[in-house]
């Protein structure tokens, strides 16, 4: 059994904020919306990007600062593509365990080497002081969570596992959780060709999410 929720239900969204975004608005074209958490990183973000060019596909990647730092060629090439980047804080912080002050300068601090106002808090994890503070300066952030979290992260599930998570409930306008990172390597591997070309055949257009 599973301590998370893979595909996002309503009543666990009316306890945060109401500009939190979860999911994307439905267009004249059907679009999802992949994106990768933790990177970037030397092997996996780069056969991510290999995987998307496959498929003429966009994402979107929510970066950490000090990865940044340690990867600055494939960051650089992740903004060369034309994929999307966010802030996803400069060390991981789970912002329910530490103090709102702490929390947001270590954001902050990320914006150094990520330049981007959107922001995905890592595990999910924030306090509701902590996204309105982001949500309220000036420029504002833009938070994105998830409508569907594939489980790559989890070491217990098996490579199909994964790909059903994400296959049973993906669906236009979905923004689905995967992440770069060795821990993931191999689910994400086995499930993002997949899922692209799953999408393919739903004629699913993979689109980033909005840049700001």
């Amino acid at each position: 059994m599973t301590n998370y929720w893979v595909k996002t239900p309503g009543w666990l969204k009316r306890f945060f904020p109401k500009e939190l975004i979860w999911k994307m608005p439905l267009e004249d074209t059907p679009a999802v919306y992949l994106t990768f958490d933790d990177g970037p990183h030397p092997e996996a973000t780069r056969f991510v990007i290999e995987q998307l060019d496959k498929y003429n596909a966009k994402a979107s990647f929510f970066c950490i600062g000090k990865n940044v730092i340690e990867n600055e060629d494939v960051y650089k090439l992740l903004l060369e593509k034309g994929h999307t980047i966010g802030n996803h804080t400069h060390n991981h912080l789970n912002g329910w365990k530490w103090d709102n002050r702490s929390y947001l300068r270590n954001v902050i601090y990320a914006t150094h080497y990520i330049q981007s106002r959107s922001f995905r808090p890592p595990y999910g994890r924030i306090k509701i002081s902590q996204a309105r503070k982001l949500l309220h300066s000036k420029p504002a952030w833009n938070i994105y969570m998830w409508d569907v979290l594939s489980g790559d992260f989890d070491m217990h599930l098996t490579p199909e596992q994964c790909l059903q998570n994400v296959i049973a409930n993906i669906e236009p306008g979905s923004i689905v959780v995967f992440h770069d990172s060795t821990k993931a390597w191999d689910r994400m591997s086995y499930t993002l060709p997949r899922v692209l070309e799953y999408c393919k055949q739903q004629n699913w257009a993979v689109k980033p999410l909005p840049k700001h």
